[in-house]
């Protein structure tokens, strides 16, 4: 006699909606409508004969149960769905097109990408390094992991990161500029900033009371590599990201003010809904939320 076992739909939604935390982002990714998986939901928790969230106010949060349930049952889905990758399998090459910016790529996601590969060997991809990734979704590319202050409410998006803004500049100007943050020093100084971040510096100055501050002049990139290198090669005070400076490990440059100043911006993965559907695409999408990318 084989056990009874829960509708596997409504645990495919059920782990769904804790890793998305969102219902609605869940229901986008999976093609259902809000009453379609509140069903799948409701057949899971009869089938259990416990509830599995908590609902307020349009809002899930998982119940003790609800907790047990998921770390039980989570890693053998996952454990599932990768063998039936590997059954259907045909060999044949799956090519996904990505666009990721370059200080991204180098530092976050290259050094991950064998993981992915020894799980799915036929998964290759295209990398397109160029700006505005978000006005090609859907045309030359699949998916992007862009930076943004919140991406276009109509992409699948998966929020990456919280990040903290850091001046960086060599030791010796860190030094120079002193422990505490000097109007008249600053002024003197040059700034390096992003062309696609430009409210980091405002937030930075804003952190610090330093709204009046006119620098010498601003240089603006399009590319975080080349800030950073400018930076160590004494250029200016780089305003940058502090996942990129502590992923440097470059002994050339330092940080200016232990302040500690939030991001406008975060690192997204975004695609068109109907992408989800592209095994290429899911594939990826499914290592990177599991690999906490």
């Amino acid at each position: 006699m084989i056990r009874r076992l829960p509708p596997l739909r409504s645990l495919e939604a059920f782990i769904r909606v804790v890793r998305t935390g969102s219902a609605k982002t869940a229901a986008a990714e999976l093609a259902l409508s809000p009453s379609a998986l509140s069903r799948r939901l409701g057949a899971l928790e009869e089938f259990i004969g416990k509830p599995v969230f908590e609902r307020k106010h349009q809002l899930l949060k998982l119940t003790e149960e609800g907790q047990q349930l998921y770390d039980a049952v989570a890693p053998l889905i996952d454990e599932m769905a990768d063998r039936i990758d590997r059954l259907i399998d045909t060999g044949q090459v799956l090519r996904l097109r990505l666009g990721v910016l370059p200080l991204f790529g180098s530092q976050r996601l290259f050094p991950r990408l064998g993981e992915l590969r020894k799980l799915h060997p036929q998964l290759h991809i295209d990398i397109d390094s160029s700006a505005a990734a978000e006005t090609k979704l859907g045309d030359t590319i699949d998916a992007a992991i862009i930076l943004s202050e919140g991406p276009d409410g109509s992409l699948h998006s998966v929020r990456l990161d919280h990040n903290r803004v850091y001046a960086i500049a060599t030791p010796e100007i860190v030094a120079e500029l002193g422990p505490r943050p000097d109007l008249a020093k600053l002024g003197k100084q040059t700034f390096l900033v992003h062309n696609d971040l430009p409210m980091s510096f405002e937030a930075w100055k804003r952190t610090l009371h330093l709204e009046a501050l006119q620098p010498a002049a601003i240089d603006h990139f399009d590319s975080g590599q080349l800030i950073l290198e400018a930076a160590a090669q004494g250029l200016g005070i780089a305003i940058m990201h502090d996942d990129h400076y502590k992923r440097s490990h470059d002994p050339r440059v330092a940080r200016l003010y232990d302040i500690e100043v939030d991001s406008p911006y975060s690192y997204w993965f975004v695609c068109r809904p109907r992408a989800l559907q592209s095994r290429p695409v899911r594939l990826f999408h499914d290592w990177m939320i599991k690999a906490g990318l």
